[in-house]
């Protein structure tokens, strides 16, 4: 089996909302819908799970209600962070996982999921374990300790940007967020699954990215989704 496990917890502070990002409407739909219905088109994705800010569980159960989005079976309460939120969502799927089914982590707030990413990401997890989406690095990286000089640089052959959807088997998962919690590892600030495991000592593998996989954190940003979906694409 294959899940899909959508993180929404977020407040979205940085866009001075009265409600949260995720749950903005672009053409009259919440940014959230758009990105469950990635999940509920393909078909290699059995059933959807989604991790919510608390208060705001039964609104998203009506928005997938009105939007036929039949594969999402639970909505889970969030955390204070978004590791304490994925942990949360994995830990709620324990009753319905065997160990070998492959989770699909995505951000709630990267409304535009296309199939190839999706496609490469299972293929890849089922493959070595996991997988963690990524696109090449296309600009020059230079290190600096002070913020204003530097004198070395990172080759961009040797760089990705890593993002979600990211992929695991739930065995794997069980086991690095429970050990991670009990041990204080992997839970701080702009932290995620990718680097909690390699906190762990894992080995990553990358699969597909795309350049449409934005995320929303800022009112440019919404400018930015407007401006993607007025284009041809295949999802």
């Amino acid at each position: 089996m294959v899940i899909a496990l959508v993180i929404a917890g977020g407040l979205g502070k940085r866009m001075q909302l009265d409600i949260p990002k995720q749950f903005v409407s672009v053409h009259d739909k919440p940014v959230i819908i758009y990105t469950l219905e990635g999940f509920q088109n393909f078909d290699k994705i059995d059933e959807i799970h989604a991790v919510c800010l608390d208060g705001w569980e039964n609104v998203l159960m009506a928005y997938a209600r009105q939007y036929g989005i039949t594969k999402l079976k639970s909505v889970i309460v969030g955390g204070d962070t978004v590791q304490d939120s994925i942990f949360n969502g994995i830990m709620s799927l324990k009753s319905i996982c065997s160990n070998q089914d492959i989770i699909v982590i995505h951000d709630g707030i990267r409304p535009i999921v296309e199939n190839y990413v999706l496609d490469d990401v299972i293929e890849v997890c089922g493959k070595y374990g996991n997988a963690v989406s990524s696109m090449p690095y296309n600009e020059q990286i230079f290190k600096t300790s002070d913020g204003i000089t530097t004198s070395s640089y990172i080759k961009r052959e040797e760089v990705r940007r890593v993002s979600t959807p990211q992929a695991y088997r739930y065995e794997k998962l069980l086991w690095a967020y429970t050990k991670a919690k009990e041990e204080n590892i992997g839970f701080h600030n702009s932290s995620y699954t990718n680097t909690l495991m390699t906190d762990l000592g894992e080995t990553l593998y990358l699969s597909k990215g795309s350049d449409k996989n934005i995320k929303i954190t800022t009112q440019d940003d919404i400018y930015t989704f407007k401006a993607l979906l007025n284009t041809t694409f295949n999802l």
